[in-house]
């Protein structure tokens, strides 16, 4: 049934944005000839960016499947984003694959980007092998680039080819196991001896691989030490096992856009990178068995053939309709699928991203990325009124499929909030959903959620009478109220005595309270922090009732706001900043500028500035885009929510003019 799960290869190609993963992915469809033309990303035809908006920004959005067979083997490839905004799918990717293809650019090297998915490949205890790319560009330097990665990652790489010139003067690579020069054309690789100005650089260069194979393989290392050349076979042994404990890196090197160092990257993809069956011995899958309630190891085994399955996640029944494999958006039916194979299904009733399907006689639940919560938010309303609705249920859709999105409706302001991981990722979010759903947003800010709280101890009273013939309203209360710590929330104690105020009316003066809490006592924003207490009062035996006293406990509150000092709370956000040194003035700088606090400055294992601070939520709003100009576009950073601090006088005096101001508009 399906492959044979021992010839199959996962491989998500990671890194960051403009290293040439979807080329080098296109570079591999094509010389295995799973497509006829090589497309490229400049004229927008490549086969794994294939969204109107990947095609109008010329770099990768979401993850796209593709596959390939090479030498008896499939190739699975998952072309995974690589700039900042999109890295929450290349996390959830990597748990469906058993290695990955880093590319680094050889001009560049390492950037942000580059690091963070690195981590999120540690935390999978994937084998990686490491691809040098872009050695036909201006400034390229191979030796540059791996020595970037060693030290930024700590890893220790062993390059298996080396380049024969540089930049314009890139013509071919030596294969180091072979000790054989590889030239291309149109491809098509052709070997021969390597050339007399490289053999030196070549016979170092081995010398180096042998070491570093033999530090990670005992019996290799004997031998080596007593002066015995160890065999190609025992070579590339030792690179296996080196790779699967991730104890070293390959590395090769090439050109993707020019179709150079392909064919030996697909070998070394077969050699060193796990099957499904390999990689689950060295990491076993685990997933909870929601019969037994416990944890239980999932191996590729093929001994099930069913067409229906359950969706654990979601305790529903589905059954499979058609099945395919994908390179990008074209669809290659198959009629079943096996175990360790990349498919996909089409027209699942409950299925969501993220959700398990399984053998309904033992329902597996695989634990899912938790993905990061939002960097940023913005307000949105619909162009058109009466759109609502459609804004509503596109989000919801788009929601289904990109869970780093977050949507909701404020309660307090009534805005619809969409967040996500950066500015870029609203801005093309709303994008599909005017191509997909024909709704169009306005974007704009949200409103910081501020309150407001007192800092002394003040009492009042508040006294309601109305009267307009017939029965009146009466209602009189007098209360103290004074500040809790932060976080103390709202307490209200009753201290009435000699029935002052009827036990029947109490609740009404606490809800009349609560009710100006939610209003604000300064520039509308819901109070916080506060103790109310309600010690004397007076009432009429006709005129009473609950609405007067209500009205009552809602006018001391406000009364005694002056002499509480009332004032407004900002919330403050913890930001870790990491960015390279020589930003580091310049970062600092500008989160002294938006008013906040550094408390601390550490270096990273890589060598970048971890920057952490303390800042108020109104001056973050835009940081992605500001914190990209800083550092152009290297620096990273995570921001949650800490704590509240009042506001500046300055900054209180304009949120209450600008509420006096909604005030009379409205």
């Amino acid at each position: 049934m399906g492959i044979d799960v021992g010839k199959i290869r996962n491989v998500a190609v990671i890194a960051g944005g403009g290293a040439g993963k979807t080329s080098l992915v296109e570079a591999i469809l094509y010389d295995t000839k799973a497509i006829e033309r090589m497309g490229s990303v400049d004229t927008e035809n490549t086969t794994t960016d294939f969204e109107p908006e990947e095609i109008n920004r010329k770099f990768s959005i979401s993850s796209a499947p593709a596959f390939c067979d090479w030498k008896g083997h499939r190739i699975n490839l998952v072309d995974t984003p690589g700039f900042i905004n999109f890295l929450e799918d290349t996390k959830c990717c990597l748990g469906a694959v058993d290695g990955a293809v880093v590319v680094v650019g050889a001009r560049v090297g390492v950037k942000a980007e580059t690091g963070k998915v690195w981590q999120y490949a540690e935390e999978y205890h994937l084998p990686r092998i490491v691809f040098i790319n872009k050695m036909e560009k201006e400034n390229a330097s191979f030796q540059t680039a791996v020595e970037g990665v060693e030290k930024s990652y700590g890893a220790s790489l062993a390059p298996l080819t080396v380049p024969m010139g540089e930049g314009p003067a890139f013509k071919g690579i030596i294969d180091l196991l072979k000790m054989k020069s590889i030239t291309f054309r149109d491809g098509k690789p052709s070997e021969g001896d390597i050339p007399d100005e490289y053999k030196e650089y070549a016979d170092e260069s081995r010398k180096q691989l042998i070491e570093k194979v033999a530090e990670s393989d005992d019996d290799m290392l004997e031998k080596y030490l007593e002066g015995t050349d160890p065999t190609e076979d025992e070579i590339n042994k030792g690179i296996k096992a080196g790779t699967l404990s991730r104890a070293i890196v390959p590395v090769l090197c090439g050109s993707a856009t020019a179709n150079i160092g392909i064919q030996p990257l697909l070998d070394t993809i077969l050699t060193c990178l796990p099957s499904p069956v390999e990689s689950a011995a060295q990491s076993p899958v685990m997933a909870k068995d929601t019969k037994a309630d416990d944890d239980t190891e999932i191996k590729p085994e093929s001994d099930k053939s069913d067409s229906n399955l359950i969706n654990a996640t979601r305790d529903r029944k589905e059954k499979m309709g058609n099945m395919f494999y994908l390179n990008g958006k074209t669809q290659v039916p198959v009629k079943e699928v096996g175990p360790g194979e990349i498919a996909a299904v089409a027209k699942l009733k409950e299925a969501q991203t993220g959700d398990s399907m399984s053998d309904p006689a033992r329902p597996v639940i695989f634990k899912m990325v938790k993905p990061a919560d939002p960097m940023i938010s913005y307000a949105i309303e619909p162009k058109s009124r009466g759109d609502e609705e459609k804004v509503g249920t596109g989000l919801y859709r788009l929601l289904e499929e990109d869970p780093a999105l977050k949507f909701h409706r404020d309660e307090e302001s009534a805005e619809m909030i969409l967040g996500g991981t950066g500015q870029m990722h609203i801005e093309i979010t709303l994008e599909k959903l005017k191509r997909k759903f024909g709704v169009e947003v306005n974007m704009k800010s949200p409103k910081i959620p501020y309150r407001e709280t007192i800092k002394k101890a003040a009492s009042a009273q508040g006294r309601y009478k109305k009267q307009s013939g017939g029965r009146g309203q009466f209602g009189d209360c007098w209360i103290k109220m004074e500040p809790l710590p932060r976080g103390g929330g709202f307490e209200f104690e009753n201290k009435i005595v000699g029935g002052a105020i009827p036990r029947q009316y109490i609740p009404a003066v606490e809800k009349g309270i609560v009710e100006k809490m939610k209003d604000g006592l300064v520039a509308g924003n819901p109070v916080v922090d506060l103790k109310v207490t309600l010690y004397d009062g007076s009432y009429h035996a006709v005129d009473s009732s609950e609405m007067a006293f209500k009205i009552a406990g809602s006018m001391a509150l406000q009364k005694a706001a002056p002499d509480a000092k009332a004032t407004i709370l900002e919330p403050i956000v913890k930001v870790e900043v990491n960015t390279p040194e020589e930003f580091l003035g310049n970062v600092i700088g500008d989160l002294n500028s938006k008013r906040g606090k550094v408390q601390g400055v550490d270096t990273a294992p890589n060598g970048d500035q971890k920057v952490a601070a303390l800042v108020p939520m109104a001056e973050m709003l835009t940081y992605a885009n500001q914190l990209n100009s800083l550092t152009s576009g290297q620096g990273m950073y995570t921001m949650e929510s800490s704590h509240y601090e009042e506001v500046p006088a300055h900054i209180a005096q304009k949120l209450i003019a600008d509420k006096e101001e909604a005030k009379k508009e409205a």
